[in-house]
């Protein structure tokens, strides 16, 4: 595997060049490309060296302990930390999704259950709000339906961080969360105290930048309504709710949240780019099409994800078997030990088809 390394010197160095040129830089979308490439190439070396360099350091040590025993145990160390090297240079091997260093879109939808499944689609909200906060990143809410006991039939939110560290930007991170979550509880309806069963969906796509999908507006159909739901005195008096119709595609994206007709046109054009990217990556990269192909887009609890079960405090994910008792400390935000084991999980998978 390491082998590939020797051929990614010789890239890194050509990419070097490019990107001192002024014209790389006269494209922007090219400049984005080149560098996010350079970067990955730089990270990519830097382990083989650090891998290389414990390898020669253990070798000398070993010449050195055939004449003095004192030197087995540094020889044994630095054999150690090789394989960490190793380890690590295997990992940035592995082919990663060209979203995972960017932002995100995500949505979470209602199903079935009503209005309890509508109360859980807030819960899952105020989860990703305190997780995002945990990890400094800011969440804007692009479009909300709330329900009439307070949750959401649909909310559709930007998730906006970063990181230099791969795979730790947000999409990175939360595109695990797309699928079925189902709830287990009693819900604040019932007064008979039974336990309900019920779900609401997650879609996660990476945010697109103008640089990243070109939109034709020849390409758009653009309708305005009415708002209905919060939103002050303009609600049923003006047209500024937007619905946008990609017509070589059939995407359909709407937006009521803001007040301007403005505003809510710009929020569905980020939802749409959005959309429009994954769909291209779909296309481009049967292993990210294979992966985004497991967020289901209808609501049925038989294709769940997760299960959060209140009366056992019990969070359980059935893709990678993790299951622990502080639900109530993962709702409010401590996600991070779920992820992980779906990262994990991802990272096995893809070292093992990379091996084979």
């Amino acid at each position: 595997m390491f082998e590939a390394v020797e051929g990614m010197l010789a890239e890194h160095a050509e990419l070097e060049g490019r990107l001192g040129l002024p014209e790389t830089h006269a494209d922007a979308r090219l400049a984005r490309t080149l560098n996010r490439r350079y970067a990955d190439l730089g990270n990519i070396i830097g382990a083989w060296r650090e891998w290389q360099q414990h390898g020669e350091d253990a070798g000398a040590a070993q010449e050195l302990a055939a004449d003095d025993p004192s030197f087995a145990e540094e020889v044994v160390d630095l054999l150690a930390q090789q394989e960490v090297a190793a380890e690590r240079l295997r990992r940035l091997l592995v082919p990663r999704d060209p979203g995972d260093d960017k932002d995100a879109i995500l949505e979470v939808k209602s199903g079935e259950g009503g209005d309890e499944s509508a109360l859980f689609a807030g819960d899952l909200l105020r989860m990703y709000t305190r997780y995002a906060e945990k990890r400094g990143w800011k969440i804007e809410i692009l479009d909300a339906a709330e329900s009439d006991l307070g949750g959401y039939k649909s909310v559709t939110v930007a998730v906006k961080g970063g990181s230099s560290e791969p795979g730790q930007a947000p999409y990175g991170l939360l595109k695990f969360e797309g699928g079925v979550h189902r709830v287990q509880r009693v819900p604040v309806t019932e007064s008979q105290g039974r336990i309900h069963t019920s779900a609401a969906g997650v879609l996660v796509v990476p945010e697109a930048e103008a640089v990243d999908v070109e939109v034709n507006d020849n390409d758009l159909r653009i309708d305005v309504f009415r708002s209905s739901g919060p939103g002050g005195q303009s609600v049923n008096t003006t047209d500024s709710a937007v619905r946008i119709t990609h017509l070589p595609t059939g995407i359909v994206v709407s937006c009521q949240n803001e007040k301007s007709q403005l505003q809510n046109k710009e929020q569905a054009m980020r939802i749409l780019r959005a959309r429009l990217l994954a769909a291209a990556q779909e296309a481009a990269d049967a292993e990210a099409s294979e992966a985004r192909r497991s967020q289901v887009r209808t609501v049925d609890r038989s294709e769940r994800i997760r299960t959060y079960n209140f009366p056992e405090n019990r969070i359980s994910d059935h893709r990678t078997g993790y299951k622990s008792y502080n639900l109530d400390q993962v709702l409010d935000g401590d996600l991070q030990p779920v992820l992980d084991s779906c990262v994990d999980a991802d990272m096995a998978a893809r070292l093992e088809a990379l091996e084979q």
